[in-house]
This record gives structure tokens, sequence and C-alpha cells, in this order.
């Protein structure tokens, strides 16, 4: 089993829920994520502060794997930064908020509002930013651990927030050990 989940189901899943008020939209989308991905879904409510990229927000994963991670991310003041280049696709569902995207060149920005879905191809980079409060479902596919290096260099060269390192290291730790006693890399 290489993949678990795919990009049009997880919209599917998403866009009746949009609207709801948080926190009840996540609580929502969890239970309906774990009930089409009986197994595959960390219920555990944590948080965890993210600085990537020049951007900081804080994400609650819902499955991490060798090939694939499932989070809630966002900010409630806004954040902006780089996306990352990956060998892996990234798809950013909105569920509140907005989202600005461009390509080095682009003198337009992308937006994208609730329902909405920003899709990351693989070896693309783009800047990025969330005006105001801004929360997503997001869903990368590839080679997730040549991600980590990107997702926690900031932290480790910045902020300085080993408590954090620390917590991102063992849910992703925590995730990929149980995907791998499943058979699933």
């Amino acid at each position: 089993m290489s993949h678990v989940f795919e990009p049009e189901q997880l919209h599917a899943l998403v866009r009746p829920l949009i609207g709801q008020p948080l926190p009840d939209i996540f609580e929502a989308l969890v239970d309906r994520l774990g009930a089409r991905y009986p197994g595959h879904i960390l219920r555990e409510d944590e948080w965890i502060f993210n600085n990537a990229g020049g951007a900081m927000g804080m994400m609650r994963v819902l499955h991490a794997s060798l090939t694939e991670y499932l989070i809630l991310y966002g900010s409630p003041i806004g954040t902006e930064g780089h996306s990352g280049r990956f060998f892996a696709d990234d798809w950013f569902f909105i569920l509140d908020g907005e989202q600005w995207a461009y390509t080095e060149g682009a003198l337009e920005r992308e937006v994208y509002r609730p329902g909405d879905v920003h899709h990351l191809r693989r070896g693309v980079a783009k800047g990025y930013r969330m005006p105001d409060r801004c929360f997503a479902l997001e869903y990368a596919r590839g080679l997730i651990p040549l991600m980590l290096p990107f997702g926690v260099a900031d932290t480790i060269t910045s902020t300085v927030d080993l408590r954090t390192l620390a917590k991102t290291f063992s849910v992703y730790a925590r995730g990929v050990t149980r995907e791998l006693l499943r058979g699933k890399i």
C-alpha cells in the first residue's frame, strides 16, 4: 500500500464543512476522515508550532508516513514565507480565511478562499501569504522525509525552540511507526 489518500476524496470531505465555525470544522473533519480512513488518522488534539520558509503557523498532524502526510495547518494572525521546493506534491484545502501565492516572475497573485484547493506541484516553489487568519487541511504525497529539513530548519537555526522540535519529531515518528506496522510506507 503506497497511498491512503486521494486529493479528490479529501476535497469531497472538506467541501460540505466550509462555513462552519472554528474549531467545529476541525472536529467534524477529523471525524469524517476517521470514518473514511479507519486506522490511518491520528486523533490527538495536539497543535504544534511550525516555523518553515520564514513563515510561522501551527499544525495538528493527522497522518504521517514515509510517503504522505495530512495535517491541519494555519494561523489565527496570518503569516507569509517561502513554500519550499520538494519531491512531493502538496494540496492545501482552504477551510477558513484566505491564502495568496505567486511564482517567480508572476505579476499577479493567486488567491485561494474557503473551499478552494491550492496545489503546489512537485518541484515548484512559491511565495505565499495568509493575510489574516487562515486554516487549511494540507496533504502532501511524495518523499516526505526529504521535506523534513525545510520543515525544521527555521526552528533549529532561528527560533531554537527545542520543545517544538521534539514534539514535531515525536508526532512524526509515532505516525510513521504506526503506518509501518500496518505495512504502509
